[in-house]
């Protein structure tokens, strides 16, 4: 939570926090996100208005997550930039412009509140870091990846290869496998055999 109230209501009253804070948990997406507890560098700008504070800020949080290629373990730096409208809880009576009755209602569950001055960063954060990070992070932006037959990792060994079958032509190979063993069923039997028809 942060504290305005030194900013007392005062419209073009300005104040800058720089702060550090644990990361919540869960901050980010399955393939990669903040590492719970991990340190989250905040520098922030608020701004006294009319409806309430203003709150512009960079965070910086040590990312970790796996390539989504080749599966490897990275990390990264992130920097997200935020800017969210804290309005007091009776701002709707301090004149701001009423929409239409729908727009009204959207509004006001997008709207964040202060509570005795004081804000909660924290909605603000998740949504800023996730917007930031990659959808598909990869530890180098030529990663070749895995390979698709044996999963070897290519970087590893960018001469791996396997001699392929073309698939069109798979189905007849094993059409082939099957009548060399036919020919083996069909094979003349021993003397032996041919005695016993005699």
């Amino acid at each position: 939570m942060f504290d305005t109230r030194e900013l007392g209501r005062r419209p073009g009253a300005l104040k800058r926090v720089s702060r550090s804070v644990p990361a919540p948990a869960d901050l980010g997406i399955e393939v990669i996100g903040v590492p719970e507890n991990a340190a989250v560098e905040l520098d922030l700008r608020l701004e006294s208005v009319m409806e309430g504070v203003l709150v512009t800020g960079t965070a910086r949080a040590p990312l970790t997550g796996e390539c989504v290629r080749c599966l490897e373990p990275l990390e990264h730096e992130l920097d997200a930039d935020f800017q969210e409208m804290y309005s007091y809880p009776d701002a709707d009576a301090r004149g701001r412009i009423a929409a239409a009755d729908d727009d009204a209602e959207d509004d006001e569950e997008e709207l964040l509140f202060l509570e005795d001055d004081m804000f909660d960063l924290e909605p603000v954060l998740r949504d800023a870091v996730v917007l930031s990070l990659p959808l598909q992070p990869v530890c180098q932006e030529d990663c070749p990846g895995l390979c698709s037959d044996c999963g070897a990792r290519l970087a590893d060994d960018p001469d791996h290869h396997h001699d392929a079958v073309d698939i069109r032509w798979a189905a007849l190979q094993g059409l082939a496998g099957s009548d060399q063993d036919g020919e083996k069923d069909n094979a003349p039997r021993s003397d032996g055999d041919d005695s016993q028809e005699k």
